[in-house]
C-alpha cells in the first residue's frame, strides 16, 4: 500500500477497490487488516469468456505489470481466475498478489503464457472450440500441447515463436524442477529488459485477430422470418412484462440469448443482466456491442446448457 501501486491501480480501474474492516479480534501485536473488497455482480470464468474477452483480460493483466514494476513492485500471480468483468470491463481481483519487484525472471511469465497466451494463439490460428481445453487444465494450456496444435505459419510470429514454441522447448530442456530453478536464478533480468518483454507480449496479443463467422445465432434476428411489426411487438410484449416485475431485479439471466438483443432490452428493467448463448461468435457480437454503446451491465458469456462450465 505504501508504493503508490494500489492508488494508482484505483485510479485507472484497473483492481477491484476494498475498505478496510475493523477487525475486533486483532490482537495488539498482530499487525494484519481484513479488507473488504466492493462486490461483484456475477462471477465467471476465463472458458466463459469470448475471444475478445480473453483478449482484454490478457492486456489489462499485462497494463497491471508495467503499472507494477513503475512502483518497484511485480505480479506474483497472473492467473486469469485474478480478473473478473465488472462495469462493462475486466479488473483485477487479488489485491496480494503482488511484491517487491527483484532483478530476474518473472515468477508469473509461465502462468501468464499459459493461461492467456495459449489459448488465445490456439482460437487466432486454429479454432475457438480449443480454448475449452482450459476446463481441464485449470492451471492454463500446457505450452508443449499448444506448440504441437499450432500450425507452421505460428513460427513466423516472433512473439509466439519466443513465448510459445521456444518456451515450450525451453520447460521439456529443464523439466527438472531443481535444474529449472538453479537456471532462472542465475538469470538477470532488470526492470527495463522486463518492461521490453511485456511490451512484445503486449504487441504480440494486440495483433492476434480472431475472425468471427456468421452463424445461426449471432444473425438470428437478422435472418428469421419476423417482420418489422412482429419483432416490434414481440419487444414490446417482453418490455411489458419487465416492467410488471417490481421491484426491479438485481440480476436477470438471459439463457439462449443469441447476439443479445433482448439481453439489452432487459438491461433497462434490471441492475444486471448476465447473457449467455453457445455460440461463440454471437457471444463476440454482443460483448463488441456492449463496448460500443458503452453499456456496463451486461455480461455476454458462452454457455452450453447442455454441458454447463464447472464452477
Amino acid at each position: 500500500m505504501n508504493s503508490g501501486l494500489y492508488d494508482a491501480l484505483i485510479a485507472e480501474q484497473l483492481l477491484i477497490p476494498h475498505v478496510e474492516v475493523p477487525n475486533f479480534e486483532q490482537k495488539q501485536s498482530d499487525q494484519s487488516i481484513i479488507i473488504k473488497p466492493e462486490e461483484i455482480p456475477y462471477i465467471s470464468y476465463c472458458y466463459e469468456w469470448c475471444f475478445s474477452q480473453l483478449k482484454d483480460a490478457a492486456l489489462l493483466t499485462l497494463s497491471i505489470q508495467k503499472l507494477a514494476l513503475a512502483h518497484n513492485m511485480s505480479l506474483k500471480d497472473a492467473s486469469a481466475f485474478n480478473i473478473q468483468f465488472y462495469d462493462g470491463k475486466p479488473v483485477f481481483i487479488d489485491t496480494l498478489s503482488f511484491e517487491d519487484f527483484s532483478p530476474g525472471p518473472w515468477v508469473a511469465y509461465k502462468q501468464f503464457c499459459q493461461h492467456f497466451l495459449a489459448p488465445l494463439t490456439l482460437i487466432a490460428y486454429k479454432d475457438r472450440r480449443l480454448s475449452k481445453y482450459s476446463t481441464n487444465h485449470i492451471d492454463g494450456l500446457p505450452l508443449d500441447l499448444t506448440s504441437k496444435l499450432l500450425p507452421w505459419r505460428s513460427y513466423f510470429n516472433l512473439g509466439i515463436l519466443f513465448h510459445i514454441h521456444m518456451h515450450a522447448r525451453y520447460q521439456a530442456k529443464h523439466n527438472d524442477d531443481s535444474k529449472r530453478n538453479t537456471t532462472s536464478r542465475n538469470l538477470t533480468i532488470n526492470k527495463e529488459k522486463m518492461i521490453a518483454m511485456i511490451s512484445q507480449i503486449e504487441s504480440t496479443i494486440k495483433n492476434l485477430k480472431w475472425k468471427s463467422e456468421k452463424t445461426e445465432w449471432r444473425d438470428y434476428y437478422s435472418n428469421t422470418n419476423y417482420q418489422t411489426d412482429a419483432m416490434d411487438q414481440k419487444k414490446l410484449l417482453v418490455e411489458t412484462y419487465l416492467k410488471t416485475i417490481q421491484p426491479s431485479p438485481l440480476l436477470t439471466l438471459d439463457l439462449g440469448a443469441n447476439n443479445g438483443e433482448f439481453s439489452h432490452l432487459a438491461a433497462k428493467f434490471s441492475g444486471y443482466v448476465v447473457s449467455q448463448d453457445i455460440d461463440e461468435s454471437a457471444v463476440e457480437a454482443n460483448y463488441t456491442h456492449c463496448k460500443d454503446s458503452g453499456t456496463t451491465n451486461v455480461l455476454p458469456l458462452i454457455q452450453d446448457l447442455t454441458n454447463p462450465t464447472p464452477p
